[in-house]
């Protein structure tokens, strides 16, 4: 199997530019499915710490990046949405957020904040023995105990020591949300209206922005599969990148 994958067909998420040459490097098989940007890419086209895939071995073999508080050696791991990147020696932290062009982006963080990390709950099934699995977007899954209040499109913060459950934000109107795919990618707003499609159709979602009705430039509109729920922090951290520019 090739190690390669043309610029060209790469997911619209991947922070690589397409024409410059043919290939980029491909990920493994891992979290994220297709939309995983391989920790490479991160590593030499983002942040320009390694000009080579020989660079980013050396580095990675001294144990120097932690995606999610484990210690990362495969240059081609699967990095995603919200996943916590840290460079421990620099004192430098990241979370995967995609920006307003639908490209995964690197928001940094602060040292606790990157202890753990947001998922939004994507399954839930019960499992022998009478508890209930959570699958999160990521694959990631883990056990609650039966009646637990968890449900499908809620997100949770998980820490990433012992995935324990540390924070729970539940879907529905008043929620804080952000669109992570689409042409609304990395607006934040508070949700106004979700709108129940008959049939097998996505629903709709309406969102508030800075008090701005849906109809104003504010506003945007989108579908459920697109919005995941957040907490204050992702706000706070999206005023602090603009300051930065």
């Amino acid at each position: 199997m090739t190690k390669h994958q043309k610029r060209l067909s790469v997911p619209k998420s991947w922070p690589v530019e397409r024409k410059e040459e043919t290939f980029t490097v491909k990920a493994d098989a891992g979290p994220h499915g297709e939309s995983g940007v391989p920790l490479l890419i991160i590593l030499r086209d983002v942040l320009g710490y390694a000009d080579s895939r020989k660079e980013a071995r050396y580095a990675l073999n001294e144990g120097n990046v932690e995606i999610n508080g484990k210690e990362i050696s495969d240059e081609e791991r699967p990095v995603g949405m919200f996943d916590i990147v840290a460079f421990d020696e620099r004192e430098e932290y990241y979370r995967v957020f995609p920006d307003e062009g639908g490209r995964l982006s690197l928001t940094p963080i602060d040292e606790e904040s990157a202890q753990s990390k947001l998922g939004k709950i994507a399954k839930k099934a019960n499992v022998p023995g009478g508890d209930i699995q959570l699958t999160l977007h990521d694959g990631h899954t883990l056990l609650v105990e039966e009646g637990s209040d968890y449900d499908v499109k809620d997100s949770i913060v998980i820490a990433n020591e012992d995935d324990k459950i540390v924070a729970h934000f539940e879907y529905g109107e008043g929620a804080l949300v952000t669109a992570v795919d689409g042409s609304h990618a990395g607006q934040i707003g508070q949700i106004d209206e979700i709108q129940v499609t008959p049939g097998s159709s996505q629903n709709n979602v309406l969102v508030e922005q800075e008090d701005a009705p849906v109809s104003a430039t504010g506003g945007f509109e989108t579908v459920e599969e697109y919005i995941v729920v957040i907490d204050e922090n992702f706000v706070s951290e999206s005023d602090e990148e603009g300051d930065d520019e």
